[in-house]
């Protein structure tokens, strides 16, 4: 567990250089407890951002998260270890899923529960909160991971093709992300 300077975040040696550099960029949560855990398989993911059971009676400031992270990925019937992935693309998935803490950290527990039961039973609703969770990593600063991220598994000839496609179903595409960037940069000029 680190906890240095009041950080409070529980990751894998393994990967802990990219995961501290996907969280510099969410200084928002600096004091949230986050665990990272490699899980042998997650369905239909590589990664898992969720509150714990005990924050759903939490309030909002006391919530605490855990961000699964399955041990292994195929590409092309092959199996290979997530921790073996190029960093930039590893810091761009975590960072895909701090965006999911961040929304989860704007909601309500009522709205949270809600949230998840709509997660699992609405498909027109799993693609607002992963498009969600890529325009927070985008507003942190991301979009460089976050690009290299969808360009690894959308340009990867090896990768399942189910895979690519459920990431072109649900996630932003390359040219709605650098459509956020330009709004964003003219935000703030």
């Amino acid at each position: 567990m680190t906890n240095n300077n009041n950080h409070i975040h529980d990751i894998p040696e393994s990967v802990r250089p990219e995961i501290e550099k996907a969280l510099s960029y969410y200084p928002q949560l600096k004091d949230v407890p986050i665990r990272f855990l490699f899980k042998k398989n997650i369905k239909k993911s590589t990664m898992q951002a969720q509150p714990t059971w005990g924050s759903f009676f939490k309030p909002r400031s006391s919530r605490s998260y855990i961000i699964l992270m399955s041990e292994r990925f195929k590409i092309s019937g092959k199996s290979f270890k997530t921790k073996d992935i190029p960093s930039d693309i590893f810091i761009g998935w975590i960072g895909h899923e701090l965006g999911h803490v961040m929304d989860y950290q704007n909601r309500s527990n009522w709205n949270l529960i809600d949230f998840g039961v709509r997660y699992l039973l609405f498909e027109s609703h799993i693609v607002e909160a992963e498009r969600t969770a890529d325009s927070y990593a985008i507003q942190q600063g991301m979009e460089d991971y976050i690009l290299k991220t969808k360009d690894f598994i959308l340009n990867h000839a090896d990768i399942d093709p189910k895979y690519v496609e459920r990431i072109k179903k649900y996630y932003l595409s390359p040219e709605e992300i650098m459509e956020l960037v330009q709004n964003r940069d003219t935000v703030l000029s």
